[in-house]
């Protein structure tokens, strides 16, 4: 830990909230200066509360990403909101998300009323995300739009793309944080398991060209990782993919299993530089029948009441 008598080292969490879609997961993953959540046009892309590491001389600041919050119409999206309340209540700064290519909403609105109502008065950051896709003068509208939303500590336009106002981002938001020790080692960056990010890496691999019906139904489940019999530099990762219905799973096999194919393809890449071997992947597809609203498979594919 470092600082000064005048300056003490801040340590402490902060989150990103918002509808879905709204660039949470890829601004974190320009803070962090790494990928560790994954990304997709596709709704209900983030499920957890994902933790990025910041770590500088003066102050550490671990960022939690949440799910997109949205009225829910199965028992995963009681979950998911579940989830992004129980973050707000135990960050020490929230960081409010709107994008500046959509008009604020009503669906924005009421997650602003929400946090007010359930903060407990704790620092929020007002943030403008995606202006590399509009005009500047698009993103001045939206950030008067937003001044009108609610009291913020502090208002930013960002781009993840861009890197546009990232690391001053990242100081208003240390800017909060009380004084305190480091939380996690320097080199650490998140404190995800290894499972869980290949897991996560395979629903991504999935999730892209799915069709509309698919991106709410596909769950992953990494079910072993084992050193590959006679080589000291491969492993062996066996996935299993959830879906809900017979026809979903012949759409995600694709005719002769050309789609699971290029599912393993596109998600080799990326587990083998996570942990920095060869990898045989092994992919599974299994119907679990309407798992988003069975207690018993929700447990069973990590979203724990």
């Amino acid at each position: 830990m470092t600082g000064t008598p005048t300056t003490p080292h801040r340590s402490g969490f902060g989150c990103f909230v918002g509808r879905p879609n709204v660039g949470k997961s890829t601004l974190l993953n320009a803070l962090v200066g790494q990928k560790i959540a994954i990304t997709s046009d596709k709704p209900q892309t983030t499920r957890r509360a994902i933790r990025g590491i910041v770590t500088r001389p003066e102050a550490q600041l671990v960022i939690v990403d949440t799910p997109g919050m949205h009225k829910p119409r199965t028992l995963l999206g009681e979950r998911l909101d579940d989830i992004v309340r129980e973050v707000w209540s135990d960050v020490d700064v929230i960081g409010f998300c709107v994008p500046a290519d959509e008009k604020i909403g009503p669906g924005d609105r009421r997650i602003a009323a929400e946090i007010t109502e359930q903060s407990k008065g704790k620092p929020v950051i007002g943030i403008v995300t995606k202006t590399d896709r509009v005009k500047p003068n698009q993103v001045f509208e939206q950030l008067i739009a937003l001044e009108k939303v609610r009291e913020f500590a502090d208002i930013i336009p960002v781009s993840a793309q861009s890197n546009f106002q990232v690391d001053k981002l990242i100081g208003l938001m240390i800017a909060q944080l009380p004084a305190g020790e480091r939380l996690y080692p320097d080199a650490e960056i998140t404190d995800e398991p290894i499972e869980t990010r290949i897991a996560e890496i395979v629903r991504e691999a999935t999730l892209d060209g799915a069709r509309e019906e698919l991106p709410h139904s596909l769950a992953a489940l990494v079910q072993e990782i084992l050193p590959h019999p006679g080589r000291d530099d491969m492993m062996d990762v066996y996935v299993t993919i959830y879906v809900e219905r017979d026809s979903q799973k012949a759409i995600v096999v694709g005719a002769g299993g050309s789609k699971i194919a290029a599912v393993g393809r596109r998600a080799r890449g990326q587990i083998e530089v996570l942990l920095g071997k060869k990898v045989y992947l092994d992919l599974h597809v299994t119907v679990a029948k309407e798992w988003q609203r069975d207690a018993k498979q929700l447990r069973k594919l990590g979203f724990d009441s």
